[in-house]
């Protein structure tokens, strides 16, 4: 569960609120036009950076003075998730152990996780010999190895090319399912919140203007969010 209770935050002259609840196993995708707010509200629930004031609930604890590592959340950015001088063994063994001291277990561990993401004998490559899509695949295992309940993404996928993308998306939604996470994922492609996600949300200027099911952006009433989007119509 992720509860965001009146948070307000302020970059330079820029101010943002949320206030929003997500439930247990949910699926979000966030939308919303460059600059409005959307990484910094995951941010915010990730702990990189402090709210002005407000409460931020993660599986009902008040995570608020929580450092990142301590609260029960993984994020996957867009770029720059690996390390290049270590193999992918390595990279996803940060996950477990940052000395990477990793017993045979571990490693076992490891391999499990090669195999639910596609990348099964892909130990000992480097990410210079990973392609967009494999690099991305590795810093999910990475994530999911971790075994924390909220995973966060901030558009991890939008470099990648639109099939690459979708079977991406197909393979977090089916993680998801068989390990019960809640999922938050910001997204530059709306074409994103129509499939794989219960919610919607649509950030802009800083606050959350539209809150509902993904179908709902279709309804004649909401053609004021395809403008926010920067799109002509939201046509069914």
């Amino acid at each position: 569960m992720i509860e965001l209770n009146r948070i307000n935050y302020r970059y330079d002259n820029f101010k943002m609120y949320f206030d929003i609840k997500i439930i247990t196993k949910e699926k979000v995708v966030i939308v919303g036009p460059s600059g409005a707010g959307k990484s910094s509200l995951l941010s915010l629930i990730a702990g990189f950076i402090s709210p002005n004031s407000g409460q931020i609930l993660l599986n009902h604890q008040n995570m608020i003075h929580t450092q990142p590592g301590k609260r029960p959340v993984s994020i996957l950015f867009q770029h720059n998730n690996l390390f290049d001088h270590l193999n992918v063994e390595q990279n996803i063994g940060l996950g477990i152990k940052p000395c990477l001291k990793l017993n045979i277990s571990e490693r076992q561990t490891i391999d499990d996780m090669l195999a639910k993401v596609g990348l099964a004998g892909f130990n000992n490559r480097y990410p210079e010999h990973l392609s967009g899509g494999q690099s991305q695949r590795v810093a999910l295992a990475r994530c999911l190895i971790q075994r924390r309940p909220i995973l966060l993404l901030d558009e991890p996928f939008s470099a990648l090319d639109q099939a690459l993308r979708f079977e991406m998306l197909a393979l977090v939604d089916q993680i998801c399912d068989e390990l019960d996470l809640t999922l938050m994922m910001v997204s530059h492609n709306l074409n994103d919140s129509l499939s794989y996600f219960s919610r919607c949300l649509v950030v802009d200027n800083g606050q959350i203007v539209f809150n509902g099911l993904p179908n709902q952006l279709k309804q004649p009433e909401n053609n004021h969010i395809a403008k926010i989007l920067g799109l002509n119509s939201l046509k069914k």
